[in-house]
């Protein structure tokens, strides 16, 4: 597609933003960028444009800043931006940069806190599930043990934005499939690299979830994210296919190539003291989708538009600063927003509302991501090999994040 037929495509979108559909969303472009701000339509990258509109919503005038993402064309690709561990947390630029993104925006809502749970440390672990490059790091947290606004109604904590092998853009579902096998024992396995755990299960942690503590695992209950930590825990090293060492709280520090570390809680501790030094254990883990794909990128966050139609229960009344994802054209283009957190713009848009500016824009399907101080949007500029921070983060600067999406173009 060339860069005179997406600007075609651009204005057909903003017009349709000022007439048929704002009414029905209640928000619709304003006026021109404020002074100072990036020329609509800036190409970043073969097959990746940059935009920055007004947005007259129910609070107020916000600002939005939107990426569109050719995912048909043949440099392009989207992955998942990460620090290299599941429990660590960057800025999106410094990801977007070591990882070669010519841009992108924050992902999944994530574990940023353990004030209902003194002296534990909060992991900075996502809430959902993610996959890299296709590699599975982890699943989700039970839906009780989530960080974020509400989920809208039938939606779960295994919903999730994904682009596939295939190159299409879909949401989906990923669910957690594993067991460990002892000789005389199969369990199912409850978690995989996540900061929580169902109550009564045992979880696997790897390689990929990094340094952090594994304590807040068995903090919480399914339904109670604030509910005291287990007192009843165990935790059994993996390594070689043997068990090498056992303890009775969950420890911290990298885990070794090769080596699973299990941790159960109640009745999964109740079976992991079971298992005997030198022991053989075969532990199994797999995300499997609901729509049977194979994805190179997933993510965490919630639906908030299918067929082109809002889920219903969506939120219109509390609005904040948001970042969304919005897939069209049969899922081979992205249109990834966030929105300003300057002073001035600050009072955002509700859910309701970032599901109507996202058909507006042209999307069948929309995603929401973590918003407030941690909505960012980067982009690089022309003849840059770094990128810029296009929004203004809410809290003066970029927050550190876990994941994000990122967007190459070569």
């Amino acid at each position: 597609m060339t860069d005179r037929r997406r600007r075609r495509g651009a204005g057909r979108a903003v017009l349709a933003f000022l007439t048929a559909f704002g009414a029905l969303t209640g928000a619709a472009l304003v006026g021109a960028a404020p002074a100072g701000a990036v020329q609509k339509g800036g190409r970043v990258a073969p097959g990746v444009t940059y935009e920055e509109f007004d947005i007259k919503a129910a609070q107020g005038v916000t600002h939005a800043h939107v990426l569109r993402v050719d995912l048909g064309h043949p440099r392009v690709r989207v992955d998942l931006l990460y620090p290299g561990a599941v429990a660590s947390r960057a800025a999106v630029s410094a990801m977007a940069d070591g990882q070669g993104a010519v841009a992108g925006v924050n992902g999944d809502f994530f574990n940023i806190t353990e004030t209902q749970h003194p002296g534990v440390e909060a992991t900075g672990a996502s809430v959902g599930p993610a996959i890299a490059s296709g590699r599975a790091l982890k699943a989700a947290v039970p839906k009780g043990q989530r960080f974020g606004p509400a989920l809208p109604p039938g939606t779960t904590t295994e919903d999730v934005f994904g682009v596939g092998t295939d190159g299409r853009a879909r949401l989906d579902r990923l669910t957690l499939s594993g067991s460990v096998r002892t000789a005389g024992t199969e369990l199912p396995l409850g978690g995989l690299n996540q900061y929580a755990l169902p109550v009564g299960s045992v979880g696997a942690f790897t390689s990929e979830w990094g340094s952090a503590s594994r304590v807040r695992a068995t903090c919480g209950t399914d339904t109670d994210r604030a509910a005291p930590c287990s007192t009843d825990t165990y935790e059994v090293t993996v390594r070689d296919g043997k068990v090498a060492s056992a303890a009775d709280a969950p420890g911290s520090g990298p885990i070794a190539a090769g080596t699973t570390v299990l941790v159960g809680r109640e009745a999964g501790a109740q079976q992991l003291r079971k298992f005997s030094a030198g022991e053989a254990v075969e532990v199994e883990h797999g995300l499997v989708a609901a729509d049977g794909v194979a994805y190179r990128l997933a993510l965490g966050g919630y639906p908030v538009l299918s067929g082109g139609q809002p889920l219903p229960g969506l939120d219109n009344t509390t609005s904040a600063v948001r970042t969304a994802v919005g897939i069209a054209d049969g899922g081979r283009r992205l249109v990834l927003l966030a929105l300003d957190g300057a002073a001035a713009y600050r009072s955002g848009l509700t859910i309701a509302e970032v599901a109507g500016t996202l058909r507006d824009l042209g999307a069948r399907d929309a995603f929401s991501l973590d918003g407030g101080g941690s909505s960012t949007l980067v982009a690089r500029k022309s003849g840059a090999s770094t990128v810029s921070v296009r929004n203004h983060p809410s809290g003066g600067a970029e927050r550190p994040v876990p994941n994000g999406i990122g967007v190459f173009s070569q």
